[in-house]
């Protein structure tokens, strides 16, 4: 198996193609077409845990966090990002990291913050926007199973829980045919068939081209005509943090004391209490100051999140308590969940949890 294989049952669980704008997610060092020994995941990719990689024969490790965001001119020692990167090609140790395509996918950072604090009734709080596409052809109606069949098979049509491919069978399309069509000209001098059917499906963007692919693959035509257009509707599966309930609502202090046990804390940074119940919780992994009028708009009654400012507080503005809990703290199950994912989808080899604590916080 190479390193390309496993970044493929990554992207299978979170597609690259939902990473931020800004990040820097992907294979960073290294080959793809390398065979891979062995697999080290961190969350974040240090010297040391370089060492540890080497010391356990892993020469692919994969990273929550990007070791490499912004550009390197030079490499020459000087910082530890420089050192990380020479260690690894001396070594020659591949680096991938998934960072905020993890951070959108509906079973990713979100939803292990969820399941860790046993929310219920899951639900992305910032939705991101332009992730759904519709591919709208047409072909003849007795290719037209076959042709349906072929796009739910990449996927298509399968947008969270609904069926989204449908047929206009009064449809007629503009195309050029084959030796076997029966064209005729209609308005305007298009080319038409009272022989064919319409067919438009809904898929996920980073299905583009294995959508494509099947399109030209089962329709009968030497070339196809069809039409890609980017949907505004929103999708619930993928984006940026998320809100359940808890089982039983708890008073403010309580719930707190029960995410700093659960989430693994030593200190909560939080804004003032309303004296109120806590029963619905906004999570988001990280920093999530953006998060705020998202969770405020959702009527959570608490937001968990991490690197809040000092101004960010005021924002609560007595209608939520916001918690910061601590970037790594937010994080820190991501890395097992990693390791349970690929060992249950890889067993060639393995897949090593990383011992290094890479929280570069320190508490008195």
């Amino acid at each position: 198996m190479t390193v390309q294989d496993v970044i493929n049952q990554l992207h299978d669980l979170a597609p690259l193609n939902y990473a931020e704008d800004f990040d820097n997610v992907g294979l960073l060092v290294g080959d793809k077409n390398q065979s891979v020994s062995a697999v080290l995941v961190t969350l974040d990719t240090l010297e040391a845990v370089v060492d540890e990689a080497i010391e356990n024969n892993c020469n692919l490790i994969v990273s929550f966090h990007p070791i490499i965001f912004k550009g390197l001119k030079k490499l020459t020692g000087k910082s530890y990002v420089e050192r990380v990167v020479i260690k690894a090609i001396q070594n020659n140790i591949a680096i991938f990291s998934i960072h905020t395509a993890l951070d959108n996918a509906f079973q990713g950072v979100n939803s292990i913050i969820c399941d860790q604090l046993g929310l219920e009734n899951k639900k992305v709080l910032i939705p991101q926007p332009n992730t759904l596409k519709k591919l709208q052809t047409y072909v003849p109606r007795n290719n037209a199973e076959d042709l349906r069949t072929a796009l739910f098979k990449v996927g298509a049509g399968n947008i969270g829980n609904y069926d989204s491919c449908s047929f206009n069978i009064e449809g007629k399309g503009t195309y050029r045919g084959n030796e076997d069509s029966n064209p005729t000209v209609g308005e305007k001098g298009i080319l038409h068939s009272e022989n064919e059917t319409a067919i438009s499906v809904v898929f996920k963007k980073h299905l583009e081209s294995k959508v494509l692919k099947a399109l030209y693959n089962a329709h009968p035509y030497e070339e196809v005509a069809y039409e890609i257009t980017t949907l505004d509707n929103t999708n619930q599966y993928i984006g940026m943090g998320m809100i359940g309930q808890l089982k039983t609502e708890m008073n403010e202090e309580e719930c707190l004391q029960y995410v700093k046990t659960k989430m693994n804390t030593e200190c909560i940074r939080h804004s003032k209490f309303l004296n109120k119940s806590i029963k619905k919780i906004a999570v988001l992994g990280g920093s999530g100051s953006f998060a705020i009028g998202a969770a405020k708009a959702s009527g959570a009654d608490l937001l968990v999140t991490a690197d809040l400012k000092y101004h960010d507080f005021f924002s609560a503005e007595n209608d939520i308590v916001l918690a910061d809990i601590g970037h790594y703290e937010s994080e820190q199950f991501t890395k097992s969940f990693l390791v349970d994912y690929l060992s249950k989808k890889i067993t060639s080899f393995a897949v090593v949890l990383s011992k290094t604590n890479t929280n570069p916080v320190k508490y008195l």
